[in-house]
């Protein structure tokens, strides 16, 4: 029977894990049992994916990138080549902390730039985008821009990526015409042009 998805002859694919039609599982990856990956996902060369993780439809994981158990990363994710993520706080050879791994949720759409680190038991919000570098150790609101170490917000980014500009708490993004408002530290999405999803 022939698969509808894409496995490298370099890649090991073991009994038990889910990959979704159409994705393409790149060089020397490892898909470990019990993940799921769903569907037109891309997995750039080197990337292990462990058990228990959850992957969405459409997710780009780019080269050199664990995904760890207790990682989930929703639908339109992207992330940015040798990222890395955590699975617990106070890690030490000598001792077993299987019992305290925190789970980390990445939101639909979100960004996470090359070498950045996210820190377990954050949420980043949705098209959020995370600069390269940055270290993420609290959760992230949607659409927000976090650079530096430890990362801050320093702007807001629009579903398409473009940096938002706002003036009087409301701004349209140039690049696709969404509208946008702040309220509270909080931004979202008031307006999106005719055929947009």
């Amino acid at each position: 029977m022939s698969k509808d998805y894409f496995v490298h002859e370099s890649a090991f694919v073991d009994d038990g894990a889910r990959i979704g039609k159409g994705t393409k599982v790149w060089h020397l990856c490892h898909v470990m049992p019990g993940a799921q990956i769903g569907e037109r996902c891309s997995l750039g060369q080197n990337v292990v994916v462990m058990p228990g993780t959850r992957i969405g439809n459409n997710v780009k994981i780019q080269n050199n990138v664990s995904i760890y158990e207790g990682v989930t990363l929703e639908d339109d994710v992207c992330c940015g080549p040798s990222c890395v993520f955590t699975n617990v706080m106070h890690p030490r050879s000598h001792i077993s902390r299987k019992n305290e791994y925190l789970n980390t949720l990445v939101r639909r759409g979100a960004s996470i730039g090359a070498n950045a680190t996210i820190v377990c038991g954050s949420t980043l919000g949705e098209y959020s985008f995370i600069g390269a570098g940055a270290v993420v150790i609290a959760d992230v609101p949607d659409f927000a821009l976090m650079v530096g170490v430890p990362a801050r917000r320093v702007g807001w980014a629009c579903q398409c990526g473009e940096r938002l500009q706002l003036s009087g708490g409301r701004g349209k993004c140039p690049r696709c015409g969404w509208t946008y408002e702040e309220v509270g530290g909080v931004l979202r999405a008031v307006d999106r042009p005719a055929g947009s999803s």
